[in-house]
Formats: C-alpha cells, structure tokens, sequence
C-alpha cells in the first residue's frame, strides 16, 4: 500500500514551481490506505461562472491519485506515469475548500487503478474520479536523469 514514511513535507515540497502550487493544492494526509489533498476554490481554480473549473478537479484527481500510485511502488525500481482519468462532477461549489481522497482499486504490477473522491467541507460529494496508472521501471538512465525528482528510500 502507501510508503507512510514520506512525509507531508516532502510530498508538499515537491510541489514547489509546478502546477500544484500555482492551484494551491496541498496534501494533508498520508495513510496505509489514503492520500489526502486539498484545493482551494477561489481565482485560480474557478471558471468565469465562480464555480470549480472541472479541470481544476481533475488536476486535484490526477495530483493526488498519482502521489498515491507513486507511493505504492519500490522507488528505487519503478515510477508511474497516469494513463487515463475520468471525473464526473456531480455538484457545483464557489467557495471553501475541496479534499481529494485517493484510494486503490486495483494494484497490479503493470497498471493501477485509483479511486478519488472530492468532497467539500461539509463532506458532501463534489466529483467522483477513476485514474489508471502505468508502472514502469526504471532503467540506468532514468535513474540518473530524475535523481532529484524521485523520493529516496
């Protein structure tokens, strides 16, 4: 299941100049079973309607589910690249926060399959997302040319 021994820290300091930190998501908790982030809905994430753009959720969905995917592998092995997501997005907010959930559905040794839940903070289901993961090994030269990118073990 999910390395716990990755910090929040080092999950969110990896953020840092990407797509993540200019969307404000952040993740908050890190189990066995779950990887927790959330978003805020505000300027960066809303559409010219004022509520969550869809792709802001699915950014949320692809963030978290993918740092979920990547935790459930040797490191020293393997990295994980997403293949497929889909979002339904069942409800509207305009303000707050939304928490993504990714847990696995399926944990194979070439695919993984995630379920992410985003919810706001009423608990209230916002979007429903399935991502499906490709599990790939690493070979010399990856291993040098992502070095810094990829936790150590």
């Amino acid at each position: 299941m999910i390395d716990t021994r990755v910090t929040l820290a080092e999950l969110n300091g990896r953020n840092q100049n990407a797509l993540m930190q200019n969307m404000g998501i952040e993740f908050i908790d890190i189990k066995e079973d779950a990887l927790v982030a959330r978003m805020p809905v505000d300027h960066r994430t809303s559409q010219p309607m004022g509520i969550l753009h869809g792709g802001a959720s699915a950014a949320l969905a692809e963030t978290v589910g993918s740092s979920a995917a990547y935790l459930s592998v040797d490191r020293s092995r393997f990295y994980t690249v997403g293949l497929e997501i889909k979002c339904n997005h069942i409800r509207s907010i305009s303000s707050g926060y939304v928490y993504g959930t990714a847990k696995a559905i399926h944990l194979g040794k070439t695919t993984q399959v995630w379920q992410i839940e985003i919810k706001d903070e009423s608990g209230n289901l916002i979007c429903y997302s399935t991502h499906t993961i490709a599990i790939l090994e690493l070979d010399e030269a990856m291993k040098e040319k992502f070095k810094n990118l990829f936790f150590k073990d």
